[in-house]
């Protein structure tokens, strides 16, 4: 009760704001013209909002805002989402914070930033909010190469190699692939957000045997058979499936 009483806010300067900036990462998948039996071209997008206000109006910038006093830093950043691009971001993670001085010319603002990779038809219906101009997805590289408002190409070079984590850590590549694939449309995805991804083993390290769990196992027809596919190439391809199992480390361990 004493330091209660000693205590006083007044000595504290307490930031001009506090912003939920956001880093929405899709894959985007195109048919190459002219060749009917090949992969698809994958490429990684980042949504970005063109700002309609001050400051840096008319300029590119991650979807956020400010949060208000009767939400957490998570419920202002799904709010803010939604409001301003029409995603429903239930699937975001916190990943860092942002407090460098003088990296908002409004003032004091502390940023915390959340990412997620999501598919692209959950973007289907995104939509500018009243305080953006557009909202378009743009490949990543060429994001980075841009003018981003703010620090916003830090945070998204941050995010990036976050997400590169979770793609080598988890089976957040299920999510880009129908129930049953081959490992090439597998390994391209894993590529697309990893492009120096390279591992000679991959099949023995990922695939399920009777000795040890994996990450796929073989799809077989009614008779045990293995089941096959040539819908990307002249050759016939076996086709895998998620197990549903994680292992603790890495899913390349």
């Amino acid at each position: 009760m004493e330091n209660e009483q000693v205590y006083s806010a007044k000595k504290y300067r307490t930031p001009d704001g506090a912003p939920a900036d956001i880093v929405i990462f899709t894959i985007l998948s195109q048919q190459k013209q002219g060749a009917k039996k090949s992969l698809p071209m994958r490429t990684l997008n980042v949504l970005l909002i063109q700002r309609k206000s001050w400051p840096f109006a008319g300029q590119w910038a991650l979807p956020g805002g400010f949060c208000n006093e009767t939400e957490s830093i998570h419920e202002c950043a799904l709010r803010e989402l939604k409001e301003e691009t029409g995603v429903d971001g239930e699937g975001i993670e916190y990943f860092n914070v942002y407090s460098k001085p003088g990296r908002d010319p409004r003032g004091w603002i502390i940023s915390h930033a959340f990412l997620a990779l999501v598919n692209e038809r959950q973007l289907a219906y995104r939509q500018a909010a009243d305080d953006a101009s557009d909202v378009k997805l743009v490949p990543v590289e060429e994001a980075l190469q841009m003018e981003l408002a703010f620090d916003h190409r830090i945070i998204l070079q941050d995010a990036l190699q976050h997400i590169r984590g979770k793609m080598l850590s988890t089976v957040i590549a299920e999510q880009f692939l129908p129930e049953h694939f081959t490992i090439g449309e597998l390994y391209q995805v894993i590529q697309t957000v990893v492009p120096d991804f390279n591992e000679k083993n991959f099949i023995r390290k990922i695939t399920s045997t009777q000795s040890r769990k994996g990450i796929v196992e073989e799809v077989l027809d009614n008779g045990g058979k293995p089941k096959m596919s040539n819908k990307y190439s002249q050759r016939a391809a076996q086709l895998y499936r998620f197990t549903g199992y994680v292992p603790p480390l890495s899913i390349f361990s």
